[in-house]
């Protein structure tokens, strides 16, 4: 693929728009990436390419605020979310709402999956996750690792999700590159500013990079590597859904064979 063909393909850019309600459909897993930045309050639509009547009537969700505080209603409980606090919500919810309050303009990530049962909903914040210090500063690698939702945490029937924010000084979000081969997964990279991040992708023995810039998100297949680094501090949500929910279900690349 040409450079613009894999940016087509592979890269999500506009999920966050003043005001609107952007939605990405993929075939990886039948994920879901969106974003909403109310103006004051946006409620979850339904789409046709769902067949459902509404958004939640066969799917999870899993959020996560990485604006100002917001507020999401689900039902009639509101789930109040600060910067980077997360917000699981299971099948069976149809009135689910995001609001923006007077503190800022909050700006929601969304990443859905089919789901099978009902589990409840849970909010939680960093106090309420599991924190991994992982990497070394020798390596340019040394970062925060804060799973949400996942099989020792938040519930779900395939999601999986968190984030990881980078030390000072590093930049690779991990060394060597590995893949998933039983998961598909979406990176939304923020807290950029003006830095960039060459995102690896590809097979093991064909690899590509993409340019990725603030609040722009990567699809990244089973077969594809995972890795990438910036020029600067940075953060990024990743989210899986597949075979499972291990966290650690990855098959390291050999170095000899990464071209």
């Amino acid at each position: 693929m040409t450079t613009e063909e894999l940016r087509r393909h592979f890269l999500i850019d506009g999920l966050f728009t003043p005001g609107r309600v952007e939605m990405v459909y993929t075939d990886l897993d039948r994920l879901i990436a969106g974003g909403i930045m109310p103006d004051r309050e946006a409620e979850l639509p339904a789409y046709e390419e769902l067949a459902s009547s509404y958004f939640t009537e066969r799917r999870e969700l899993g959020v996560v605020n990485i604006g100002d505080p917001g507020e999401v209603r689900v039902g009639r409980s509101t789930y109040p979310l600060e910067h980077l606090d997360c917000l699981y919500i299971g099948i069976g919810e149809p009135q689910i709402s995001f609001r923006n309050t007077d503190q800022g303009q909050s700006a929601f990530y969304l990443l859905s999956a089919p789901a099978h049962r009902k589990l409840p909903t849970c909010a939680a914040g960093i106090a309420a996750a599991s924190v991994h210090e992982i990497g070394t500063a020798e390596h340019a690698s040394r970062r925060k690792l804060v799973q949400y939702i996942h099989e020792g945490g938040i519930q779900s029937c395939q999601l999986v999700m968190g984030y990881t924010t980078m030390e000072e000084g590093s930049v690779w979000n991990t060394w060597p590159p590995h893949t998933h081969p039983r998961r598909s997964e979406i990176y939304l990279y923020f807290g950029l500013g003006e830095n960039q991040i060459i995102h690896l992708a590809g097979e093991p023995t064909q690899s590509r990079h993409l340019v990725v810039r603030d609040r722009q998100a990567v699809v990244s297949p089973p077969w594809s590597i995972h890795t990438g680094v910036g020029t600067g501090p940075y953060s990024f949500i990743w989210g899986m859904a597949g075979e499972n929910r291990t966290f650690a279900d990855m098959d390291p690349v050999a170095l000899d064979t990464f071209a």
